[in-house]
């Protein structure tokens, strides 16, 4: 598929995310061949004056190898575009290529994340910054940040994977915790709900006002089985691929028809599986959101259109209902 048909493509997708009543959009940011999208705010806002009530995100933006007053200023012209639908999902990525993109090592990976998120939650407090400067960002002497965002303030959700400092860190700051999940069984990530919670809590943030999100892949179709075929492949590619990278084992049908179980990391299945096994990690984890990436590899746009519109007008209202939502 060529780049320029993946991104109309996109642009379709959350267009009819928005038409059939679903509550997010998240766009990732990479800089490899594989994928689409380098610049998360750019191709949101081809979407964004299309849709009426999404909320389009990052998901997430890899600030450590970014400047924290351009991603503001990005987020914040989208903000406004939206007319107060803009996210900002924040992480150290999953990938590396950034870092020698831009000139940053990869010895600097935390320290570059923490002074960065530090900037860009001030720049989100106050029209003008002032900054001391530190080892990575020079100082900053009362300068106006501009544009404003049409909220009030920019959402900055931070995004982590397994990482116990990371979720302490996000409770500390008192900033909504997206966790993502690609393996194992769900349940035993929970503890870092718990912690993320506790560390708000010592740090004078009210738990029960902060927002959390599981970030799972996933597929729906109208049978189990179907969606299980029209995803298995895609993923297992996908993952296969990534895992000669980094020395994983080449993914089978075996293991991904166990990983769409009950207490597998997989949500794949038809619209009553699927509500199911939302419902029974909410029991778990009590997050407020959960997002299911379901655009993994060549799948077919046909086929993830359905997904999106099933996902929208039988999966979101059938949980909405059973959470009194």
């Amino acid at each position: 598929m060529s780049l320029s048909q993946r991104l109309r493509n996109l642009v379709e997708e959350i267009v009819l995310a928005d038409q059939v009543g679903l509550d997010w959009f998240g766009v990732g940011e990479h800089h490899r061949p594989d994928y689409a999208v380098s610049n998360p705010a750019v191709a949101l806002a081809a979407a964004a004056t299309q849709t009426e009530n999404i909320r389009l995100s990052s998901a997430v933006t890899v600030l450590s190898s970014d400047d924290p007053i351009r991603v503001f200023q990005q987020f914040s012209t989208l903000d406004n575009l939206t007319q107060g639908r803009a996210e900002i999902m924040v992480g150290r990525g999953a990938f590396v290529e950034s870092f020698p993109l831009f000139g940053h090592a990869l010895d600097d990976y935390d320290t570059l994340f923490a002074e960065k998120l530090q900037l860009l939650m001030a720049v989100n407090e106050t029209e003008h910054v002032s900054w001391p400067g530190t080892r990575h960002l020079p100082a900053i002497d009362h300068q106006g940040v501009h544009p404003r965002p049409y909220q009030d303030k920019l959402p900055i959700w931070l995004g982590i994977g397994g990482t116990p400092q990371s979720a302490v860190r996000g409770g500390t700051l008192g900033l909504p915790l997206a966790l993502g999940i690609i393996g194992g069984d769900p349940a035993r990530f929970a503890p870092l709900f718990d912690l993320y919670r506790a560390a708000a809590s010592k740090a004078g943030h009210d738990p029960a006002s902060l927002e959390t999100s599981l970030n799972v892949h996933g597929f729906v179709a109208e049978t189990s089985q179907t969606a299980r075929d029209i995803y298995s492949g895609p993923h297992n590619e996908v993952m296969t691929r990534l895992g000669a990278e980094r020395g994983w084992p080449t993914a089978t049908r075996a293991q991904f028809d166990t990983m769409c179980g009950p207490s597998g990391a997989l949500f794949v299945g038809g619209p009553a599986e699927l509500t199911d096994k939302i419902l029974a990690h909410h029991e778990i984890f009590g997050f407020t959101r959960i997002t299911i990436q379901m655009a993994i590899g060549l799948l077919d746009h046909k086929s993830l259109m359905n997904a999106i519109e099933i996902l929208g007008t039988s999966v979101a209202p059938d949980v909405r209902k059973a959470l009194g939502a």
